[in-house]
């Protein structure tokens, strides 16, 4: 008798396990959460000096009709060494990834970053306009 409550507890728990790894909801290479969101944008946009402070002078103007975003630096900012930092809508995700600092230094040939949505169907490539402040 206590071996068949043995073997019916190692059973349980064996699928109960197996049960429990059971993913719902897919996940992309990245190991995020693919959803059903279809939105696909940037909502604000900051860039950052070496010190982790703004360099801008003023909010980015973010266009996402044509998937723009207009930004002007202080006069004297490192374009070679900033951290651009974007909020996305829900679920989605940039590509390029940013891991450390970019280089906006050839402003006659902007940056273009790509937001994937939730479901990964869409894409919108954003180009990122750099103005240096007048001294």
């Amino acid at each position: 008798m206590k071996r068949y409550f043995k073997i019916l507890f190692i059973l349980t728990a064996v699928s109960l396990a197996g049960w429990g790894c059971k993913t719902e909801f897919p996940i992309d290479e990245d190991g995020l959460l693919i959803t059903e969101r279809a939105e696909c944008f940037v909502s604000n946009f900051e860039l950052l000096g070496p010190d982790f402070q703004t360099v801008r002078t003023k909010n980015a103007v973010i266009d996402t009709v044509v998937q723009t975003i207009n930004i002007e630096v202080f006069f004297g900012t490192d374009l070679r060494n900033v951290y651009p930092q974007f909020s996305l809508v829900t679920d989605a995700k940039l590509t390029p990834k940013i891991t450390g600092k970019v280089d906006f230094s050839d402003l006659n040939n902007p940056k273009v970053f790509s937001v994937i949505s939730g479901n990964r169907k869409v894409i919108k490539p954003y180009t990122v306009y750099i103005t240096v402040q007048k001294p």
